[in-house]
């Protein structure tokens, strides 16, 4: 049995937060950086991995790291969108 290490990074240079299973890239959430806003455009989880929370635990990254940033928050992704109004 393989035990699964998912690691979420966020990535400032490129605008995303990072889900890994080990070295390997398995989902990203991506953001355009606008004067005060973060605009999350895009979240994604390999279809292997879905169901398992990764693409909340991704939007969450940006959420915290916008926090620690004093940016605004709005969402073009509709996961994304559903996630922050919701909280």
């Amino acid at each position: 049995m393989r035990i699964i290490m998912i690691k979420i990074e966020f990535d400032k240079k490129n605008n995303r937060s990072v889900a890994y299973d080990n070295n390997t890239e398995i989902g990203e959430c991506v953001f355009l950086e606008i004067e005060e806003y973060w605009n999350i455009i895009h979240t994604q989880v390999s279809s292997s991995y879905q169901g398992q929370g990764i693409a909340k635990k991704l939007v969450e990254k940006i959420i915290e790291n916008a926090k620690q940033n004093n940016k605004k928050l709005i969402a073009e992704c509709s996961y994304a969108k559903k996630l922050i109004e919701n909280m």
